[in-house]
């Protein structure tokens, strides 16, 4: 095997819905300013049993089953989230025990908002060395957990959910190298710090930095993978905010694309955003099977992390 590629997608979302109106019921805010600054209008809370794990090993298990293979079959589980509370057994471990897997290799990634294009570069790494075979790979987030709910610059953004994609060997490659980096000298522009943790940003410095950086970031990304922007069928970018999505798919030049917006009814889900995007949008059958698809993440400690991968 010379490659991998993304066999099956799931997701998970908590009920709860959060509207706009229901915040202004507790902080100084009001739908059209959320909508205005942002583009959101609804977003998932978890419940306080709904951990972590739970909601991943929820996502995980949909994308097991839609793939067709068996527990039995994953050898390696890799998680990408920010907010998980305890630091061992980690939330890999967590979930490969949920879904009764045997002897997985099994790793948290925390890249933020970027983890799940970096844990799925990880993933895609090792099928291609022989390190293991299938993998499943899980963005998950319970970022309310973490957000101070009366600072209204904050707590309009966040959502709680999970997304996952089982990854195989393949013969030849369908997901396409990827183009990572960062910019340590402005990580603290993101940041969830302190005793307890908390969520905080420099708005307007990570909004200048992704609509002028990024973009050109991108077009990287398509060249590795021999794809033009005018030829992808979706971009799947990390579900921010809508002021942010639109400018960078733009400045792409990706015509012909469908532009993941699940952002309006999900807020920003981390790490969880990306593949929770995709696997609605897949459910949907919005993607052609085959399909070129451009996935990027990007925000804390003002990572970056993307690839084109073939949508399952």
């Amino acid at each position: 095997m010379t490659g991998s590629r993304v066999l099956a997608l799931g997701h998970y979302q908590p009920a709860k819905v959060l509207t706009n109106d229901d915040l202004a019921a507790m902080v100084d805010t009001d739908d059209e300013w959320i909508r205005t600054r942002v583009g959101i209008r609804t977003r998932r809370i978890a419940e306080p049993d709904e951990t972590v794990d739970a909601m991943a090993a929820h996502a995980a298990a949909k994308a097991l089953a839609n793939s067709g293979l068996a527990a039995s079959d994953i050898d390696l589980v890799l998680v990408a989230t920010c907010t998980a509370v305890d630091r061992s057994p980690n939330t890999a471990a967590r979930v490969a025990a949920r879904l009764g897997l045997a002897a997985p290799a099994a790793m948290d990634v925390n890249v933020v908002c970027a983890g799940f294009t970096h844990a799925l570069a990880t993933a895609d790494h090792a099928l291609r060395a022989g390190a293991a075979t299938n993998a499943i790979v899980v963005g998950v987030e319970k970022f309310t957990d973490v957000v101070d709910w009366t600072d209204r610059s904050t707590c309009v953004l966040v959502g709680d959910g999970a997304g996952a994609a089982v990854v195989t060997t393949a013969a030849e490659p369908a997901i396409g190298p990827v183009v990572w980096g960062s910019v340590p000298e402005m990580g603290h522009a993101v940041r969830i710090e302190g005793t307890p943790s908390r969520f905080a940003q420099e708005g307007q410095a990570v909004y200048r930095w992704a609509t002028t950086q990024l973009p050109p970031i991108t077009r990287t990304v398509c060249e590795r993978a021999g794809v033009a922007p005018a030829d992808l069928a979706a971009v799947v970018l990390h579900q921010a905010n809508l002021r942010i999505i639109e400018p960078v798919a733009r400045k792409l030049g990706a015509v012909n694309a469908v532009i993941a917006t699940d952002v309006t009814e999900s807020g920003n889900t981390s790490a969880a955003s990306i593949p929770l995007a995709l696997s609605k949008m897949v459910e949907r059958g919005e993607i052609p099977p085959g399909a070129p698809v451009l996935l990027f993440g990007f925000g804390g400690n003002l990572s970056y992390a993307g690839q084109v991968i073939r949508c399952p």
